[in-house]
């Protein structure tokens, strides 16, 4: 439990009264304290091995956050109250579906931490607070990664099938057409936009794949580091191509080869921490770099083809729904552009989400985006529309 006795001056009020408003501020903390420790649970029991044990040992840190409250409390704790808003729905949502997306509110949720200014907080909550914000965000940053390749497909896709259909459908219908040739303009838009949006999904990302691989290192290179002249041999070069300086590259290079005589489980470390053997890994990157799959982290070419191709279509749908319906002229535009920005401001703030951002600020800029090109190509039709009548 915090030492809270340094801090007993500043919890009364200046009287000396433990005031009404105190009182309420306490319970509040001590409720949403305790809500992000259930929400920490429920993510750590659907996962396992060392996330599930880091959720678990935040869950520990709020409950004694939640006890330091308690403390001040004392006889006053009244009836248990609710978390806010905000902590209710990520508990509900741990509890429902535990993915990157809960993981991204919880990091929001820790930034948003008022104890740096609240007087009656220690300051080791304050900081537990801003660490806890790091933790949370390196957990998330492991789901970004698995996730990036695709997601980044998907959302492109929806955005541009969004933006690019609303502003074809939008400027031809401005000039004037039937709503046949509008209709069939924008089915037309939706099979190019689409396949050639997986078209180039798949070839840049099998090309980024492919100039990984050409960037890791030969695990073959291992094998002849046992017939390496001791005293004179090129591994150093490796290193100090990789970016280490000479003398640092010469002393790694001697570790390595003295790390060839050990015996196999001599120079082993816990798997929970410490630096692996030095002979362990010597192609490696260099050290400090962080623990990610790059190739993981790109994603499969035909996972983001697949996943831009369906992302585009369904975006690309949007706009010429209204007049798949059956609607024409001014009312199909309305339609169109409010169903699309509604479609915009969701997918702003679902990256505003993921990226750990403010989702409304991303929806807004999302949908002025959006609504700024189709806009432009509305006017634009609106001009040529006039000039061949």
């Amino acid at each position: 439990m915090p030492d809270t006795s340094a801090h007993r001056s500043a919890r009364v009020s200046p009287g000396g009264r433990r005031t009404p408003k105190d009182l309420r501020r306490w319970r509040q903390y001590l409720a949403d304290e305790r809500a992000e420790a259930a929400v920490y649970r429920d993510l750590a029991g659907r996962r396992t091995g060392e996330e599930r044990a880091i959720l678990l040992a935040l869950a520990e840190a709020e409950g004694r956050h939640a006890a330091h409250w308690l403390d001040l409390l004392g006889p006053d704790v009244g009836r248990p109250r609710r978390g806010d808003w905000r902590t209710r729905t990520l508990a509900l949502l741990a509890r429902r579906f535990g993915s990157v997306f809960v993981l991204a509110l919880a990091q929001r949720a820790e930034a948003r931490s008022d104890y740096a200014t609240e007087a009656d907080a220690t300051p080791t909550m304050a900081a537990d607070e801003r660490i806890h914000e790091e933790v949370v965000r390196g957990l998330a940053t492991r789901g970004r990664n698995r996730m990036s390749g695709t997601f980044r497909a998907a959302v492109f896709g929806a955005n541009d099938g969004l933006v690019s259909n609303l502003a074809l459908v939008l400027g031809i219908g401005a000039s004037g057409v039937a709503q046949a040739t509008v209709l069939l303009t924008g089915i037309a838009g939706l099979l190019a936009g689409a396949l050639s949006m997986a078209a180039g999904e798949f070839v840049s990302v099998r090309s980024q794949r492919e100039l990984l691989a050409a960037s890791t290192p030969d695990p073959r290179a291992r094998e002849v580091l046992p017939h390496l002249d001791v005293d004179a041999n090129e591994l150093a070069l490796v290193y100090r191509a990789r970016g280490m300086s000479p003398d640092a590259a010469a002393e790694h290079a001697r570790e390595v080869l003295a790390g060839l005589d050990t015996p196999p489980g001599a120079d082993e470390r816990p798997a929970t921490g410490g630096t692996p053997p030095a002979g362990a890994a010597p192609v490696s990157a260099s050290a400090g770099a962080p623990d990610v799959d790059e190739h993981e982290a790109v994603g499969s070419a035909l996972g983001a083809a697949g996943s831009s191709f369906c992302f585009f279509a369904s975006g690309a749908l949007v706009p010429v729904l209204p007049y798949l319906l059956g609607l024409d002229g001014l009312a199909a535009v309305l339609v169109a552009c409010a169903l699309v920005g509604l479609a915009l401001l969701a997918t702003g703030a679902t990256v505003g989400v993921l990226s750990g951002g403010p989702p409304l600020r991303r929806a807004g800029r999302q949908l002025l985006i959006g609504f700024g090109a189709a806009g432009i190509t509305y006017v634009l039709g609106l001009a040529f529309g006039t000039t061949l009548a």
